[in-house]
């Protein structure tokens, strides 16, 4: 394999520092950033240009499917490998209509993880397979189009905004760090709420937390 450049973007230490091991060992690869969350992710992808970004979904800040989609959008020669522990259907078309490259569960053995890299850098789409096992089961009994997922519903803006919502930042300090105004924050809330049916700040919460917008597993 040719020479590879790649940020790793995960919100757990110990994890990047694995990945990172297993990615090294591979000849011709190269880690040139990390990221603990996806906000970290979109600015050094700006700043190092890698060639692969391999991205955890559950990830403060900036969720890894919202990041993905900044980062493909300023950088098109930038592919994106999804490495998650999450295997439901719902993130899975979330993640692949956002267009990143593949799809990898986190148990994955280590030799996946090469076949996945390699298989992304020849420009094809790799899933794995529990993965594609789903994918095809629901294909098969395709008859009618798929209701639409929840979270598709909302703009990756309203998204963002879903998710700073619930981690707490105030409508001050989304504005602050989207670099939008007060009065756009506000519009946007609304129209989520609008969109979602959910008239109340903590309902916003409750919802990203049943969709799994945010981490509840961080303390």
């Amino acid at each position: 394999m040719s020479a590879i450049r790649i940020m790793l973007a995960d919100d757990h230490a110990l994890v990047r520092a694995g990945i990172r091991l297993l990615v090294e060992g591979i000849e011709g690869a190269t880690v040139v950033a990390e990221a603990s969350n996806g906000r970290d992710a979109v600015a050094l992808a700006r700043q190092h240009h890698p060639d692969l970004v391999m991205m955890d979904i559950s990830m403060s800040e900036l969720n890894g499917i919202d990041a993905a989609a900044q980062i493909m959008a300023e950088h098109a020669a930038t592919r994106v490998l999804i490495l998650s522990m999450h295997t439901s259907g719902e993130f899975v078309r979330s993640a692949m209509s956002s267009g990143v490259s593949g799809y990898l569960v986190k148990d994955s053995a280590p030799l996946e993880l090469k076949m996945a890299i390699e298989s992304v850098m020849r420009g094809e789409i790799y899933l794995s397979p529990r993965i594609s096992r789903h994918l095809v089961s629901r294909l098969a009994g395709a008859g009618q189009p798929a209701a639409e997922a929840p979270l598709d519903a909302l703009t990756p803006r309203q998204r963002e905004i879903l998710q700073m919502i619930a981690e707490g930042g105030s409508t001050k300090q989304i504005a602050f760090t989207l670099k939008l105004s007060v009065k756009t924050v506000e519009t946007h809330r609304a129209s989520l709420m609008d969109r979602l049916g959910i008239h109340d700040l903590a309902g916003l919460v409750i919802y990203a937390v049943r969709h799994k917008l945010v981490n509840t597993d961080r303390p």
